[in-house]
């Protein structure tokens, strides 16, 4: 049978194109509609390569996709309305195999796979995306519409990989995947602990079953909790779970960072209701590796332009697998990138500052780590450096807390000195370059010493003998700057 006499003879005609492929099908004629939304999504797919090479507008390749897609999809449920009708035929016997006798060959109620234009490994790939389609009757629509959505291209090979791994998460009809709930690897929770360190009291508002939970508790945070469902889970201090819908939350005080691996399906809206609202100092987020990407939904542009996160760590092995809870059956390997998302709040209630930092990071080497002491907030290097040789043993001794405060003492009262509308521990710190803990030391040192005096229950300001301890160490540094030149020029 001839191909259709309408052919994509450039852009301009391929929505025609694929347009008259779905009248096909719906008219019952399947093998036609097949072809032609098959030549379709071949066009669509060239023009939107070709565009990609010649560095052509987004706007254009992204048609080209859309118009990749719409063919691929009525490309699909034809090849799916096919392995039926195979089916069928070989449950009534009506399929002829090998090479068929004259008699049937002339029967109109006995066909070969040829007649059908379809061969064995494509009846295979067939019937497998018939079964996913049935086991969820959205996942066609879903496969395709979130590689779309994701800035990646919706192709045959993708859709094909996805049926094969249909209890993945993308796979998964809204019936299946209940509240999302994906239990976090202890893999991930091992490597952020060892990474950052946060304040002391936590928020985990989907916990879960505790897989982000206990490993912060068993790092020494004081950890609320709450999820969209009463799973009876407690602290270890017997703190019920608080029950609700994240997204209708309102902020509570000023006192919790937020830990959590949110849910996939509400990620956007997840994450911008937490900036927006509860405004944590402090926030780490387990994301798809995609969430770097997309433009069209409002709230991810939200979190990741107008508040975007200070560091991304990004696994470069991926996290065993995050399978849906209670799934019964095979268990599927990993197929998603995923990355913990690190939001930070500026002194001006801002987020981010600059290009997010992006930190790659293998998950097998912080398994033995001990976590980052909480309360002190901050971060640590990833960065792993080899042991010496055995004839060069020498190490660095650590210096105490206070030996840096000792050190820092002069550069912190010149900061506190050019602050004139005060300054906090948080200031501190970011203005000076110190952890955390020296910093805190630093202050409680000052006020000590009548350096520093309150201006409120959290500003700092420095004070007439802060100015004048300040003068004179600035007349000892110059002292012992003069004696040096001295000895300099008398060698």
């Amino acid at each position: 049978m001839n191909a259709p006499a309408i052919l994509p003879a450039n852009m301009a005609e391929l929505p025609e194109v694929i347009e008259r492929a779905r009248c096909l099908f719906d008219q019952g004629d399947v093998q036609q509609a097949l072809k032609l939304s098959s030549i379709a999504y071949d066009e669509a797919k060239a023009a939107a390569r070709t565009g990609e090479r010649v560095k052509a507008s987004r706007a254009m390749i992204e048609k080209a996709r859309r118009m990749q897609a719409d063919a691929l999809k009525i490309e699909t449920i034809c090849t799916i309305a096919m392995a039926d009708a195979v089916d069928e035929a070989q449950a009534k016997g009506a399929l002829l195999r090998g090479r068929p006798d004259k008699e049937k060959v002339q029967d109109a109620d006995h066909f070969s796979l040829n007649d059908v234009g379809i061969d064995k490994r494509r009846l295979h790939e067939a019937r497998q995306l018939r079964d996913a389609a049935r086991a969820d009757p959205g996942f066609v629509e879903r496969i395709v519409e979130t590689r779309i959505a994701e800035g990646l291209e919706p192709s045959r090979a993708a859709l094909k990989k996805a049926a094969g791994h249909a209890i993945g998460t993308k796979t998964a009809s809204d019936e299946e995947r209940g509240l999302d709930l994906y239990e976090t690897p202890v893999e991930a929770m091992h490597t952020l602990l060892a990474l950052e360190s946060f304040g002391l009291a936590v928020l985990e508002p989907s916990v879960g079953k505790g897989a982000i939970l206990r490993p912060l508790e068993a790092a020494g945070y004081e950890v609320a909790i709450a999820d969209f469902e009463d799973r009876g889970i407690t602290t270890q201090y017997g703190e019920v779970q608080a029950v609700g819908d994240f997204l209708a939350s309102v902020r509570a005080g000023d006192g919790f960072d937020i830990v959590t691996n949110p849910p996939y399906g509400i990620a956007n809206a997840y994450i911008a209701h937490a900036l927006r609202e509860h405004q944590p100092r402090k926030m780490a987020m387990l994301l798809n590796l995609n969430f770097l990407a997309g433009f069209e939904d409002p709230d991810r542009c939200f979190a990741m332009d107008e508040c975007p996160p200070s560091r991304i760590y990004v696994f470069t092995r991926r996290l065993p697998m995050m399978h849906r809870d209670g799934r019964e059956g095979n268990k599927a390997s990993s197929q998603m990138n995923t990355a913990w998302f690190i939001w930070e709040r500026n002194e001006d209630g801002s987020y981010g500052g600059g290009f997010p930092q992006m930190i790659r990071v293998d998950w097998a080497k912080f398994q033995q780590a001990e976590p980052l002491a909480p309360g002190a907030g901050g971060c640590i290097s990833p960065l792993v450096f080899a042991e010496p040789e055995e004839d060069f043993s020498r190490k660095t001794p650590r210096k105490t807390l206070d030996e840096r405060v000792s050190e820092e003492l002069a550069r912190a009262l010149i900061f506190a000195a050019e602050r004139e509308e005060g300054f906090d521990t948080v200031t501190l710190r970011r203005g000076i370059g110190v952890r955390d803990s020296v910093a805190v030391a630093l202050i409680e040192d000052m006020a000590a010493g009548e350096l520093i005096a309150r201006l409120d229950d959290a500003q700092w300001r420095i004070t007439d003998k802060g100015l004048t301890a300040l003068a004179a160490t600035a007349a000892v540094l110059a002292g012992r700057k003069i004696s040096h030149i001295v000895e300099l020029e008398g060698e």
